[in-house]
């Protein structure tokens, strides 16, 4: 049975109080990356302190699902951070308790907030896309002459199209204009070209006023008595500058929800589910219909009595037709004229194709996206319970708090999980690749991450260790790595120096014959390096007892002989015979050619570095055997 303990209690308010900074935090960043996107819309607009609040409000709303499971990975990670360096994680796992027992009080907190943060969705949070959608439509129609976009067609003034090439941020002017003006029907229209111009609104919000220099107007005169006419007049104006009011109302009004009922991040599961099944319904009569309509039109029999169709079967069993015969025997002009009509009707079969592709494709995609918004509820609350699982146990390795690491660290798993999850979002929206694929594809990643790092935090693993990877990398490169013998403080047993110099003496005379009989400076035989190499024990001994020597006479105080001792080497005692320890990775190292040549040629340096880490060993040897007769006659001196 589970029972509440002091750890859990002394854990959970850690967390609790991480938790809350990191949240809030978390959720500011967030803000600004949202308000970011929607600044245009926000600034030079005249908007209310009321709609502004309004605005902030219902963008922390929608936040919260996404600031929760950064809050949770980024203040476990610190959590346990602390924990490790502070030596409190040693002391609970000295206790007997393991990392995971630590573990649970924490996880039964991250499931209540991954129920709250799916709450949270399934009904604040839509209540809040819907209500922030209505506001940005809305700042989007107030004050248009700031939302005029350049190279394309505007449509947010009413009865009106504005194009406009170039324009001014500064100064306001807008270059190489187009307007088409239209009221109730195409005989009405106006087009009306300038060079330049500039577009304010009135005091009172209620008109816009468009001023046009050097331009042309064309307006078609429809009058009640050319109704029945097949010509309609026109007037053409050339102006030098023209001042044109058009009625819009700027004050902020609230758009209607009617536009934004489809969205489906403004619904609950089960109205997502209700609406789902309504459009289902929908989009299926739609394809039946076009269905019936291909079938009628491509598929469609002549209605022949029995005994014709006897009959014209017959005659299709007796005579052969060949069309391309029987085209080449017509005129040139019926030719023509048949070929026309062929590429006309397959054109509009095609167009006629394209639009109800569009319209089904249309319906496609908004399913989908009913489908991808009831999944995403559900994956932003397991994403609390993943990321605490990566958050707490890669404190718990690399036992680093305060807020440098951590935070790296935080929002490196963030961005793979932001990019993975937006990859997938993207393209499980456009049909691309199956939802559940899309959707799951940061949850493929981020657990077995998670089941990783828990693992190997679980059993102190070195997973992190700067130093490991140092030495690996190292190794694998032939980097040096300087040896360091410094003066002891204290010194409990002074070296024997008598028997250092005898066995330094007698690893000189074996070294140089090692050297006479060993070709080092030479390059090595492919086949023994690959296939059949020998390991090299007589310099795997050399290396112990020198080792031994130099662990013995790093009790002296003497500074010759310390400075000598940090000019040897540190020998790579099995790099120079072979690339692997193991004999098939040897083999797979030969036959693929790259890594072979490369391993090749490490191994030579190898040999020739040995070769001259010998000389400096020997070298080393004559100085501390000289300054050993050195001390020892000094030493029968004050005897004597």
């Amino acid at each position: 049975m589970f029972q509440i303990k002091k750890l859990d209690i002394f854990i959970a308010k850690q967390f609790g109080m991480l938790f809350m900074g990191t949240f809030f935090i978390s959720l500011f960043v967030l803000m600004m990356q949202f308000l970011w996107r929607y600044v245009d819309d926000l600034i030079g607009k005249g908007l209310s302190i009321e709609v502004l609040g309004q605005f902030f409000w219902y963008m922390s709303l929608i936040m919260v699902p996404q600031a929760l499971p950064l809050a949770i990975l980024l203040s476990s990670l610190i959590s346990y951070g602390n924990l490790g360096e502070s030596s409190e994680l040693t002391a609970i796992k000295a206790a007997g308790i393991s990392l995971i027992q630590s573990f649970r009080g924490l996880i039964f907190i991250s499931i209540l907030i991954a129920f709250g943060s799916f709450y949270f969705q399934n009904y604040i949070g839509p209540n809040a896309n819907m209500h922030i959608a209505q506001l940005l439509i809305s700042m989007k129609q107030k004050s248009p002459e700031l939302e005029i976009p350049e190279g394309i067609f505007y449509d947010g003034i009413p009865q009106t199209n504005l194009y406009v090439e170039k324009k001014d941020l500064k100064t306001g002017h807008l270059y190489n204009i187009m307007v088409y003006r239209m009221t109730d029907s195409y005989e009405d229209q106006a087009i009306i070209l300038a060079d330049s111009g500039m577009l304010q609104s009135t005091a009172d919000k209620k008109h816009l006023v468009l001023n046009l220099w050097s331009g042309e107007w064309f307006e078609n005169m429809r009058t009640q008595e050319m109704i029945n006419s097949a010509s309609v007049p026109y007037r053409r104006e050339t102006f030098v500058h023209k001042h044109i009011v058009l009625d819009f109302d700027g004050d902020f009004n609230l758009t209607d929800m009617a536009g934004i009922s489809n969205d489906a991040r403004t619904k609950s599961i089960q109205k997502i589910q209700h609406d789902k099944d309504s459009l289902t319904h929908v989009y299926d009569s739609i394809g039946k219909i076009f269905y019936k309509d291909a079938q009628s039109m491509y598929y469609q029999e002549p209605t022949l009595k029995r005994n014709q169709k006897k009959e014209a079967i017959k005659l299709s069993e007796n005579k052969l037709y060949n069309i391309d015969s029987a085209f080449n025997k017509l005129p040139a002009d019926q030719r023509r004229y048949i070929i026309d009509q062929s590429l006309s009707s397959v054109q509009q079969v095609v167009s006629d194709l394209d639009f109800k592709s569009m319209e089904t494709s249309d319906g496609d995609k908004l399913i989908r996206l009913h489908d991808i918004e009831t999944i995403n509820k559900f994956t932003l609350s397991l994403i609390c319970i993943i990321f605490f699982f990566i958050g707490a146990p890669l404190g718990a390795i690399i036992r680093k708090g305060g807020l440098g690491i951590p935070i790296i660290i935080s929002v490196f798993v963030f961005i793979i999980f932001y990019i993975l999850d937006n990859t997938g979002y993207r393209m499980s929206r456009q049909g691309d690749w199956a939802i559940w694929f899309g959707k799951g594809l940061s949850m493929a990643v981020l657990i077995p991450m998670a089941i990783f790092f828990t693992y190997k935090a679980n059993n102190d693993s070195t997973v992190f260790n700067a130093d490991m990877y140092k030495n690996m990398f190292m190794k694998m490169f032939g980097i040096r790595i300087k040896r360091s013998v410094t003066s002891k403080e204290v010194i409990l047993n002074d070296p024997d120096y008598h028997k250092a110099a005898e066995q330094l003496s007698n690893l000189s005379i074996r070294i140089a014959n090692y050297a006479k009989t060993r070709r080092l400076k030479s390059a090595p035989n492919i086949i023994k390096v690959f296939f059949r190499y020998h390991t090299d024990h007589i310099i795997e001994k050399i290396n112990d007892e020198l080792e031994n020597v130099i662990e013995d006479l790093g009790n002296t105080r003497n500074k010759i002989i310390i400075t000598e001792l940090n000019k040897y080497p540190i020998l790579a005692v099995k790099a120079h015979t072979r690339p692997f320890d193991h004999k098939w990775l040897n083999i797979l190292a030969a036959f693929i050619v790259p890594m072979g040549i490369f391993f090749y040629f490490r191994m030579w340096t190898f040999r020739l570095r040995l070769y001259r880490d010998l000389r400096i060993i020997t070298n080393c040897n004559e100085v501390i055997i000289e300054e050993i007769r050195r001390i020892q006659e000094k030493k029968e001196v004050k005897g004597y």
